[in-house]
């Protein structure tokens, strides 16, 4: 039997909410790999229809799930807040990019470094649109130590670009204080690099 509601409760982040049933019926919870139609991201408001399935602890859950009627039509690119965050995020790491670069080119930090940087961030990228998928799939996950060792090492450009871009660890207040605490600590590092102590180092591992 097919059941129609509303979204009245959605955590874009962990891809999950709850749907409650018009007229005031049952509340079920409702996931992101259960939407047959994925033309946008699913948002409190939503009108929704589904077949009407349980757990295994006997817990109610929407599945094949299509969307009736959105709350509000997706925003276009202008008006979405994600959006002008990500240009503005990319325009930021666009000038760390070239501060780093001029730095080299003075001869004050070696070339390999933002080498490592690429590197690492693309790597970090990676992991971090792993754990998006698996968070939406219910699948195994990838330990916060672990993202934040990454953004420690040189991939923290790679991990502020994910999080903005996949809506993924941005709202975790926890989470996102150990995470400018590893950027913290990766940026003050690169500066002692450009030190004249700093700089005898590297030559002398060069």
């Amino acid at each position: 039997m097919r059941y129609q509601g509303k979204v009245t409760t959605w955590q874009d982040d962990k891809g999950f909410g709850f749907v409650t049933q018009n007229g005031g019926g049952h509340k079920a919870f409702v996931h992101i790999s259960a939407f047959e139609n994925r033309a946008r991201r699913p948002a409190i408001g939503d009108i929704i229809s589904y077949d009407l399935g349980a757990d295994e602890k006997k817990r109610l859950r929407a599945e094949r799930v299509k969307l009736v009627k959105m709350e509000r039509p997706p925003p276009t690119f202008s008006e979405d807040p994600n959006s002008k965050s990500l240009v503005l995020i990319s325009t930021a790491l666009g000038l760390f990019a070239l501060l780093l670069l001029a730095a080299a080119l003075l001869g004050r930090l070696p070339f390999l470094l933002l080498l490592f940087y690429l590197v690492m961030s693309l790597i970090t990228l990676f992991a971090y649109g792993l754990d998006k998928s698996a968070a939406m799939n219910n699948r195994q996950r990838t330990r916060e130590d672990t993202l934040h060792l990454l953004a420690l090492f040189c991939g923290w450009p790679g991990a502020l670009f994910a999080q903005t871009a996949f809506r993924h660890k941005s709202r975790k207040r926890e989470f996102q204080t150990a995470f400018w605490v590893m950027v913290g600590l990766n940026c003050g590092l690169l500066l002692w690099l450009t030190t004249e102590h700093g700089s005898s180092l590297w030559r002398g591992i060069q």
